[in-house]
């Protein structure tokens, strides 16, 4: 019974076109009220103490430091400064999105302000150079999917604070795969354009010099200080995930002001949008806690272990469902949304069969990656849609963004056969 009013309320409330936070915290009042004798009050003091929670606030903080960078133009200034690195390699400045969204991502946190900051410097360029407008929105589409995996993650921020994960332990375990998958992209930018039977490139690019590379590194100096102030803190122990997002935000601002392009309406601008954001997410949050809160009450998680366990699927059968479950539901939910939706459910199904929960974080924000890029609601496919005034759909975008969707695919396999790829740097460092 618990089961059939916990689905049917979800799909009539969501099919009434109502919020997704006000649909799971209603679904979750009334699994308190009706299953579990009247049990709401817990279920308030649950949402009260997760907005109260310090860790959480370092989510407004990153959504804020993204959306500095987004409006002081610094994304301009990255993408200059590594183009002459990409010229004479085949396929040339599509490996330039690549690497400056994978460096972008380790300031941002968002897979869409990385997208937006990056797309809206890059395609102008690479369209006026002759390079193929749909194979430029795949290759952005993809990086920008890298700003949910590269620490400072906001997912896995999320994932951490509402899970009760060490964000340390989630932020060093992310490097590694981050790398590996951007790794992975730039080998498909080489073979496709070397091996390819139709250029999605110039052919001819303007040569190597060790001058101009030095030179365009040397113009990107400010980037790794911010690195430092958001990541390295964190790393050496020095502050919180809190405090370090905090400094981030006063370091973009100095750098947008002194070598961006950064003014005080821009600025004003910029708090107003991270505001609207995570007022978003805080109405998600609040309705999450809330149905989990409702679902661990009543056995829900424990009762769907021993379900599958007499199907004899073993804890990898178990494994191979929920990742259908998430690719399934990220054709129609952006990845924040189902982040929150599905953890009440996968994460004490998951880690109640031996699997670690700082790896199952890092392999759920890969399937979240791999929505970003599916029709009909991957967010990054619309995003980088708009950049280009409609000249690139959203199904050219998508098909043209498949080969790294299977590189996302590839990489949830490789950790599921190797977990020391997520949990080396964690092990390593604890």
């Amino acid at each position: 019974m618990s089961w059939l009013i916990l689905s049917g309320s979800l799909i009539v409330l969501l099919g009434t076109g109502a919020l997704l936070g006000a649909a799971l915290g209603l679904t979750g009042f009334i699994l308190l009220h009706f299953q579990a004798n009247g049990a709401t009050a817990l279920a308030i003091n649950s949402a009260w103490n997760l907005l109260t929670e310090f860790t959480l606030s370092a989510v407004p903080l990153f959504i804020m430091l993204g959306d500095i960078l987004l409006a002081s133009g610094v994304s301009t200034r990255v993408y200059n400064g590594l183009t002459p690195l990409f010229r004479c390699m085949p396929g040339q400045l599509l490996h330039t999105n690549i690497a400056v969204c994978t460096l972008f991502g380790a300031v941002s946190g968002s897979s869409t302000s990385t997208a937006a900051a990056i797309g809206s410097v890059s395609y102008p360029e690479l369209k006026k150079r002759g390079y193929d407008p749909a194979a430029v929105v795949g290759s952005l589409a993809a990086g920008g999917t890298l700003g949910l995996l590269i620490p400072p993650s906001l997912s896995l921020l999320i994932y951490g604070a509402t899970q009760d994960v060490s964000i340390g332990r989630l932020f060093l375990a992310g490097l590694l795969p981050g790398l590996m998958i951007s790794a992975g992209f730039l080998l498909w930018i080489y073979l496709r354009s070397r091996f390819g039977s139709s250029h999605i490139a110039p052919e001819h690019g303007e040569g190597f010099s060790w001058r101009d590379t030095g030179a365009g590194l040397l113009q990107i100096w400010p980037l790794p200080i911010l690195i430092f102030f958001v990541l390295g803190t964190i790393y050496m122990g020095i502050a919180t995930p809190t405090e370090a997002a905090a400094m981030g935000v006063g370091v973009s601002i100095l750098i947008g002001f002194l070598w961006g392009d950064l003014t005080w309406r821009e600025l004003w601008n910029a708090f107003k949008r991270s505001s609207i954001m995570f007022s978003c997410i805080a109405m998600i949050l609040v309705g999450t806690v809330i149905l989990a809160q409702a679902v661990s009450l009543l056995g829900l998680p424990r009762g769907a272990v021993d379900m599958i366990a007499e199907l004899g699927l073993g804890r990898y059968g178990v494994l191979l469902m929920v990742v259908l479950v998430y690719l399934v539901l990220g054709c129609f939910f952006d990845g924040i949304s189902l982040l929150l939706m599905t953890l009440p459910i996968t994460f004490p199904m998951v880690v109640s069969l031996g699997f670690d929960p700082v790896w199952f974080g890092i392999v759920v924000t890969l399937l979240m990656e791999v929505g970003m890029i599916t029709p009909p609601v991957g967010l990054n496919l619309f995003v980088l849609s708009s950049i280009t005034k409609g000249e690139v759909g959203v199904p050219s975008a998508a098909y043209a963004a498949m080969p790294y969707w299977v590189i996302l695919l590839a990489a949830v396999g490789l950790l599921t056969l190797f977990p020391q790829i997520a949990l080396l740097l964690p092990d390593l460092f604890s």
